[in-house]
């Protein structure tokens, strides 16, 4: 006796189980990335406020930048939301341009766990890059020093990481800062305390500044060379 064929409709069906249970699992999607979070609008000061130097230039916003008039020595804006800044595992970008002067147009101050430095652009008579300060000696004396030409009207893309016990920072595509944090005193220049916890400065020179924007980043996140968009 003959055993009844099996219907097409039941043996899909089987084989649609069987495929189904040995199948591979399906690829864990990765992690979504922290997106940016613009820090200037183009439109108004927002919560960047002029800072108190003392001799300080116009802070004013032109066309979609922010623009550090020429000050003596120094013209500024600082965050005005301590709260809202992270201290460890982030990065910062912005854009700086250099218009008049010949020293630095942007000294980024930023905040590093409980204490606060500052990324030097063009100081030292224009081509001093480096933080100040490390272990009380200024971007010009450390182990960060490093001299790189700058040209004006020229925008530059700046970016600062601080994650993995590390201070980095790039200038366009270069990397020129990679320091290690421990057994280090972080400390800003007394001239710039004023730009605590979050500011950029000029000295003596008149400066434009677009794009400020701000992450969180995972600890042991791979670093990209070129700014994620």
């Amino acid at each position: 006796m003959h055993r009844p064929l099996l219907s097409t409709a039941v043996v899909f069906a089987l084989f649609a189980s069987f495929s189904t249970t040995f199948a591979e699992p399906p690829a864990k999607e990765k992690p979504k990335e922290p997106e940016w979070k613009s820090l200037f609008d183009g439109k108004e000061l927002g919560k960047w406020k002029s800072t108190d130097f003392g001799g300080e230039g116009e802070v004013k916003v032109v066309k979609g930048e922010l623009i550090l008039e020429m000050g003596e020595p120094l013209t500024g804006v600082t965050w005005q939301k301590k709260d809202e800044l992270p201290t460890d595992n982030f990065e910062i970008t912005l854009e700086a341009m250099k218009l008049k002067g010949d020293d630095f147009f942007c000294g980024l101050t930023f905040p590093v766990r409980k204490s606060y430095c500052s990324l030097i652009c063009g100081g030292w008579g224009g081509g001093v890059v480096g933080i100040s300060s490390i272990n009380n000696f200024d971007a010009s004396e450390n182990e960060t020093t490093k001299y790189q030409e700058f040209k004006k009207d020229k925008w530059y893309k700046v970016r600062v990481r601080v994650a993995d016990d590390k201070i980095q920072a790039w200038i366009d595509d270069d990397q020129l800062v990679d320091v290690e944090l421990k057994d280090k005193k972080i400390s800003t220049r007394f001239e710039v305390d004023v730009s605590q916890p979050l500011g950029i400065s000029a000295y003596r020179t008149k400066a434009a500044l677009r794009n400020i924007k701000i992450r969180k980043v995972e600890p042991g996140e791979k670093v990209e060379k070129k700014e994620e968009k």
